[in-house]
């Protein structure tokens, strides 16, 4: 009987504790799922509480511009002269240096970067495929400003030798610059949105009897439209938002003019030539560059949302 009972015994506690340990771990998963949801929305809500904080800084210091400056002045002004004895707030300059070196970019970046997805796309083996891809991923991770030391010190004394009225800063080289820089994006997300096409479609164009060029052009390109579309508006968006290129290569000259060879300013770059010192906390000026800022972030923005409804209206699912 001793030893029945004893053993007995043993199992009921072991029963007993298996049971406790399984309370313990419902409880603790319970707690575990109640907790989650909440830190997850937490961090969720982390990149939208720093940009509505970004926006109400810049509304905040804006509106204080603006009562000193009236708005029409300063979005029709085309003289900015914010350090002068009379100064000037304009920002057509600043709007005509990021429009100009922005479609420079695109210029350069587009047709390049469209030619190298096709290629990846369409046209290379694996194996090259996997030597040019690293390749590109590199020429996107290079810092904006060695891409400006280049610009200033190699893509311009080059320009120079065929165009003799190139100024030594100008919006011509930082726009060549900013579009090769943009090449990395134009170039992977439109060959990733010409790699979503089903091979289905390639097969039967090719099975119709159609060439290679023919099924690029008149098939996957196409059907691959919206992807492409937006690599280009967000390509753009990028430009309008590169700071270092400009500031080293177009100099700091604010001038209201379409001529590409002479130095020009951008909005960012503009930004941080008033971060630099020059502008007391309070004045007009330092005021301006939240104006500029501003101006900016509704440019960006609006560019992102073309992007998104460019894609939402012209994607095809497969």
């Amino acid at each position: 009987m001793g030893p029945n009972n004893s053993g007995e015994l043993g199992n009921t506690v072991n029963v007993r504790e298996l049971i406790d340990n399984k309370k313990k771990s419902r409880n603790f998963t319970n707690i575990t799922e109640f907790l989650m949801p909440k830190l997850l929305f937490l961090i969720a809500t982390i990149s939208i509480l720093t940009t509505l904080g970004i926006l109400l800084t810049l509304l905040t210091e804006t509106i204080e511009f603006f009562r000193r400056v009236p708005f029409f002045t300063f979005f029709t002004g085309t003289v900015l002269k914010p350090l002068s004895q009379n100064p000037q707030f304009g920002v057509l300059p600043l709007l005509t240096g990021t429009i100009i070196s922005s479609i420079i970019a695109m210029f350069v970046a587009i047709p390049i970067g469209l030619m190298t997805a096709i290629y990846l796309s369409e046209y290379a083996t694996d194996k090259v495929r996997r030597a040019l891809k690293p390749l590109l991923e590199v020429l996107a991770g290079i810092p904006t400003i060695v891409y400006g030391f280049f610009a200033f010190t190699f893509v311009t004394p080059i320009l120079r030798n065929f165009i003799p009225g190139l100024e030594a800063t100008n919006i011509l080289s930082p726009g060549i610059v900013m579009g090769i820089m943009i090449i990395p994006m134009v170039a992977s997300l439109s060959e990733d949105a010409m790699s979503s096409v089903p091979n289905s479609m390639r097969e039967g164009a090719l099975a119709l009897g159609s060439t290679k060029l023919e099924v690029t052009r008149k098939v996957i390109i196409p059907a691959a439209i919206s992807g492409i579309i937006s690599s280009f508006v967000l390509g753009i968006s990028r430009a309008i938002g590169e700071t270092m290129i400009v500031t080293i290569a177009s100099g700091s000259s604010k001038n209201f003019t379409f001529d590409i060879t002479q130095s020009m300013q951008t909005m960012t770059a503009y930004i941080v030539e008033v971060t630099g010192g020059d502008a007391p906390a309070g004045s007009t000026i330092y005021y301006s560059l939240y104006a500029v800022a501003m101006t900016l972030f509704v440019f960006t923005f609006f560019m992102n949302l073309l992007a998104r409804y460019i894609s939402r209206r012209f994607r095809e699912e497969y």
